[in-house]
């Protein structure tokens, strides 16, 4: 799952959007600085993560990369995930693409400090919003694979277990609505825990 299915998932659970992306850049159990709305947002991320990766969906398409080639098989299946839900998103709601992706890029960047605290950096709500939009496109799809690559000292290996990510999309579509639904089931009872107080349930927008 990438920013696209995690915000998807943050609000099919009533959790923060804001808490689903910061789930990529906190580390460490201790959450006790974060307000508890966040917390739960980050907790719900990794959970998502754990469970993704053990489906048996994701562990069937992991086991067609070469053996070379498997350790960037996270980053190619998520970012695959992400343009499956793009393309086909209005199954997946009622809401236009564009409208979900600005709404909740704005939401994102309202908690910037917490970003900038956890030793991120201040997310832009625009250049989010457009970052989210383009996972709709082949090409921006093809343009994040190679922004990841930059940030490697080895990009060719990624560059290369990447190049194939239209088959693994489409081998996800056809899945996606049932293992989107069983997330959804599967973290209900993190979401309704006591954690998850009258004054926490959703995000403060």
């Amino acid at each position: 799952m990438n920013f696209l299915a995690h915000l998807w998932l943050a609000e099919r659970t009533g959790t923060s959007l804001a808490g689903a992306i910061l789930g990529d850049v906190v580390r460490g159990a201790d959450l006790s600085a974060y307000p508890p709305e966040l917390a739960l947002g980050i907790r719900l991320h990794r959970r998502i993560d754990a469970r993704t990766d053990r489906h048996p969906q994701i562990r069937a398409l992991r086991s067609g990369f070469a053996a070379g080639a498997r350790r960037y098989a996270g980053i190619v299946i998520d970012l695959a995930c992400d343009h499956a839900l793009a393309a086909d998103w209005s199954s997946h709601s009622a809401e236009p693409l564009a409208v979900f992706c600005q709404r909740a890029a704005v939401a994102v960047a309202r908690q910037a400090r917490w970003f900038e605290y956890a030793g991120g950096c201040a997310p832009d709500a625009e250049r989010f919003a457009a970052l989210l939009r383009s996972y709709a496109e082949p090409s921006g799809i093809d343009q994040a694979f190679a922004r990841i690559a930059r940030r490697l000292r080895a990009p060719a290996p990624l560059l290369a277990a990447a190049s194939d990510w239209p088959r693994h999309a489409r081998a996800l579509q056809a899945g996606l609505p049932t293992l989107l639904a069983e997330l959804v089931a599967d973290v209900a009872d993190l979401t309704s825990s006591d954690e998850r107080s009258a004054d926490t349930l959703c995000y403060r927008r």
